[in-house]
């Protein structure tokens, strides 16, 4: 973090340590930048104090621009899930709508912020609100009474951002977008009944649609996790693409647990977390090229997964 500023609340002193402190972002990913954000807001609290984060859904440009929304890092239960392990002891989720979106500084603050009751704010540089993100933390400061702590944002050869962490991910630069993140990208979503091609191949696999709202790592195969819930993982080659040696049409996120061939998952919520590329995909002559570069593929993945353990 380069530097970061405190606004003095336009009425009473500089707080130091609050009992409530709220940290506003959009937080998609919830990447880096946005844990400095809830780090900040835990130090204003102090460790008996309560972290609060404010994060809003649907993401507003969805809601302004539909035809320029971005494709989303994450859902918005890994969203509070991630908030959470972050350190927010709650989250208040605002329900972005183009009401919303015309809201005034004075209604945004009245109807978002002095209901949470907070004795200081953090937000990022970059963090805008109401009517046509016309106002700033400056202004929250100002308008609200209460302190606001201003971050500049984390750089890492470039600004921490959900935009730069989402053209990684769409690239298939996994070890960038793991180091924005500070952990794997995960991509989660329901088991689907996809060909079973793969169970009759040797590699049966957990099949995940990919529709254009979410950001999923290109085309290829990588190694990574298959996790359900919070106690339950495997290793794995992924899959992302159409299965062009059949002729496929669809996207998927295809992922074989290796040396699992009896796991049940239809129907049930998965993630997927993507630890290194292997390779692009590629379109074989036959069955039997396919299988034997599938086996490379899980052996170099199950090395890969040992290395990293």
């Amino acid at each position: 973090m380069n530097d970061t500023s405190t606004v003095q609340a336009a009425k009473g002193g500089l707080v130091t340590t609050a009992r409530r402190a709220i940290a506003i972002g959009n937080f998609d990913g919830v990447h880096r930048g946005h844990r400095a954000i809830i780090d900040a807001a835990r130090g204003m609290a102090g460790e008996d104090g309560t972290v609060i984060a404010v994060t809003f859904w649907p993401h507003p440009i969805a809601v302004l621009h539909a035809d320029k929304a971005p494709a989303l890092l994450t859902g918005i239960t890994d969203r509070i899930r991630l908030l959470h392990d972050a350190g927010a002891d709650d989250v208040s989720i605002v329900e972005f709508t183009s009401e919303v979106s015309a809201w005034d500084a004075l209604t945004f603050i009245e109807r978002v912020i002095t209901p949470l009751s907070p004795d200081a704010i953090v937000v990022g540089e970059n963090f805008r609100f109401a009517r046509g993100a016309g106002a700033d933390g400056r202004d929250l400061a100002e308008l609200s009474g209460v302190p606001v702590q201003v971050l500049s944002m984390l750089m890492d050869d470039g600004p921490v951002s959900s935009s730069r962490v989402r053209d990684a991910v769409t690239d298939g630069d996994i070890a960038l977008a793991t180091r924005l993140l500070g952990r794997p990208f995960r991509y989660s979503g329901l088991v689907i009944l996809g060909d079973q091609r793969g169970r009759t191949l040797g590699f049966p696999t957990a099949n995940m649609s990919v529709p254009s709202t979410f950001a999923c790592p290109a085309d290829g195969v990588y190694a990574g996790w298959l996790n359900q819930g919070d106690d339950q993982r495997w290793p794995a080659a992924i899959s992302v693409g159409t299965n062009p040696t059949f002729s496929g049409v669809q996207r998927r996120v295809e992922s074989y647990a290796i040396n699992e061939t009896d796991l049940k998952l239809y129907g049930v919520r998965v993630g997927v977390d993507f630890v290194a590329r292997l390779r692009g995909q590629l379109t074989f002559a036959s069955k039997e090229d396919l299988i034997a570069q599938m086996t490379r593929d899980v052996e170099r993945a199950l090395a890969i997964l040992d290395e990293r353990a």
